[in-house]
């Protein structure tokens, strides 16, 4: 891609604009002859579109439209015009190899969050998460031990059930047990995002940003856990400083039965056995990692057509008229049916990403991104441009930052590559609305865990992301080649 320049004027503009820009980088192999048309106004038009459709997907609560609406509206705008500036300057090749490349990177990831999402559906409906908080509840553990453990299983259970998930599932325990004391649950729900954003950070299953640039091989899956100590810096700090308080008094326990469905644990397994499939076909066999998770999901079908039939043979009859099967219990799997988990898939954030990956291809095609990259890893310099992500991640969001960085391609050593993972992470934790884990909590204990109620601790989270940074640099220093 030949050299770009921009005029002084456009600098601050592109600066800020570029960095907080999703998208995926066009392989480094393939022949397309891209074209510079960032000062045409027609690219101009294109940044315009996006930014009105982000704005859009920004004020989702307010607005109560679904943030896939305005990203694939303006997917297909965005694309209209690469495609007429390519005709126009007599190439009719070059759009259609971009966009479906971009199609092909859409797909691996869609392919693989619907096959986790629907194990984690599976999960739930088995009763798994149900137990977990039931056990949590019913134990008679002060307010400060419930502050630990929430925030302590949160950052073991996220690297491999996913952050949003996790932050859900411990938000319900701490509004379970700190009832009307508000105060409480706020703190406490803070350190469940923090905790959970940072658990997701040193795992490619914790974070779809994790997960992105595992999928590109930048970096293996046994090279994350060089992240684990960097990772609790930054969930300890604040922790600590949280902790300090919450009160020691003990609630009244909760006593709530909740009896495990038939089948859970084999669930759980199966999808330890589908994780270990799609590390494998990444590792040893350099395949795409999908392959294992789709191989996977085919095995919980097959589970599931157990399930059902088990609860159906040769049904009898009893006094009150219930079906029973062969065991002698109410046959509740007769209706069992793994397309219902397929079905509760997060399909507006699946559609979400379509937008996203289609936008920002598009304005990668037109020159932006090239801009960007030189904007802030040439200028800045990788360590500052590293930094400055997970700050822009908190505030944009850092699924949208983590693809431009890898839309980017900075030459990089693998400490500034994990430096990147680490900050588009957790960075996203100085503000509720920075990760997808405080935006959902925010949406589960509402009126309680607030914008206001979270910033109020930025300053501490802030210090815990300057702290993992600082613990990167002085353990992982053999990794970057400049030291």
């Amino acid at each position: 891609m030949k050299h770009i320049t921009v005029s002084n004027s456009q600098h601050w503009i592109l600066a800020i604009l570029l960095t907080a820009l999703p998208g995926l980088a066009l392989a480094s192999g393939d022949s397309m002859q891209l074209q510079n048309f960032t000062n045409h106004w027609a690219g101009w038009l294109a940044i315009g579109i996006f930014v009105l459709a982000y704005a859009l997907v920004i004020g989702e609560e307010a607005l109560h439209l679904r943030k896939s609406k305005p990203t694939m509206v303006a997917a297909g705008f965005i694309w209209l015009i690469v495609a007429l500036l390519y005709i126009q300057a007599g190439d009719t090749h070059t759009a259609e190899q971009a966009v479906r490349h971009n199609l092909e990177e859409f797909g691996e990831l869609f392919l693989f969050l619907l096959a986790a999402m629907t194990y984690i559906n599976t999960m739930e409906e088995r009763g798994v998460f149900d137990a977990l908080r039931a056990w949590l509840v019913g134990r008679e553990f002060s307010l400060r031990k419930i502050f630990w453990i929430t925030g302590g299983l949160a950052f073991v259970i996220s690297p491999i059930a996913d952050n949003l998930t996790t932050a859900l599932l411990m938000a319900t325990v701490v509004m379970a047990v700190g009832g009307s004391d508000h105060r409480f649950v706020a703190v406490a729900c803070v350190n469940i995002v923090v905790a959970a954003n940072a658990g997701g950070a040193f795992s490619p299953f914790g974070d779809i940003t994790t997960l992105m640039v595992w999928q590109k091989g930048i970096v293996q899956f046994q090279e994350f856990f060089a992240l684990f100590v960097p990772s609790v810096v930054n969930w300890l700090v604040p922790a600590v400083i949280l902790g300090m308080t919450v009160p020691s008094t003990a609630p009244q326990a909760r006593h709530e039965a909740v009896e495990l469905k038939h089948g859970a644990w084999i669930v759980v397994g199966l999808f330890i056995l589908t994780i270990s499939m799609a590390v494998s076909a990444h590792n040893f066999l350099h395949l795409p990692p999908v392959l294992g998770m789709m191989t996977g999901l085919g095995f919980l079908k097959f589970y599931g057509y157990y399930l059902k039939k088990r609860s159906q043979p040769e049904p009898a009859e009893t006094l009150s008229g219930d079906t029973l099967d062969l065991e002698g219990k109410p046959a509740a799997d007769a209706n069992f049916n793994i397309f219902k988990s397929l079905e509760r898939a997060e399909w507006d954030t699946l559609m979400f990403f379509y937008g996203i990956i289609l936008c920002v291809g598009g304005l990668g095609t037109i020159g932006y991104l090239a801009v960007g990259s030189q904007l802030m890893y040439g200028d800045l310099g990788a360590t500052q441009a590293n930094i400055l992500v997970g700050v822009l991640s908190a505030i944009v969001d850092n699924i949208p930052v983590m693809f431009a960085v890898l839309a980017m391609e900075p030459s990089m050593d693998h400490g500034q590559w994990l430096l990147v993972t680490l900050t588009a992470g957790v960075g996203g934790s100085m503000l509720s609305i920075g990760s997808a884990a405080g935006v959902a909590v925010m949406g589960q204990a509402r009126g309680i865990y607030t914008f206001f109620a979270h910033l109020k601790w930025s300053w501490a989270i802030a210090l815990g992301y300057a702290a993992s940074i600082w613990v990167h640099f002085l353990i992982n220093a053999k990794l970057f080649t400049g030291h």
